[in-house]
């Protein structure tokens, strides 16, 4: 199942990947601190949430529950990333990555091994 997020979406998501199930309420604190949001922003992109499927609503105390793991998200993102700007070549989207800063020893090692999990 693929839903597509907005970046407003994903701040709601985030709070539940990061701190479990969570109060609308708790989710508004939570984001009014982090982004500045008001109670009624909050409450929206929540319902929206549960609209596209990403989010449960359970009562009482309408209590949110994610119903989609960040790395499926994470996964959907970066494929539509490649498809769409780097003409479905993965490699383009590493060169690009790597290409743009340097890397520290530990990076490097962890993305050799990466590319010897594959193999």
């Amino acid at each position: 199942m693929s839903i597509k997020l907005f970046d407003s979406e994903l701040k709601v998501m985030d709070v539940l990947w990061r701190e479990g199930d969570r109060t609308a309420k708790q989710i508004s604190e939570a984001l009014g601190k982090s982004v500045g949001w008001n109670v009624n922003t909050t409450y929206t992109v929540i319902k929206k949430c549960v609209a596209k499927g990403a989010v449960e609503r359970r009562e009482p105390n309408f209590v949110c529950h994610a119903l989609i793991a960040k790395e499926e998200v994470q996964k959907n993102e970066a494929e539509e990333l490649v498809n769409r700007i780097f003409d479905g070549s993965a490699d383009k989207l590493f060169a690009a990555l790597i290409g743009r800063r340097s890397l520290s020893k530990e990076e490097i090692a962890r993305l050799k091994k990466l590319v010897e999990d594959l193999e």
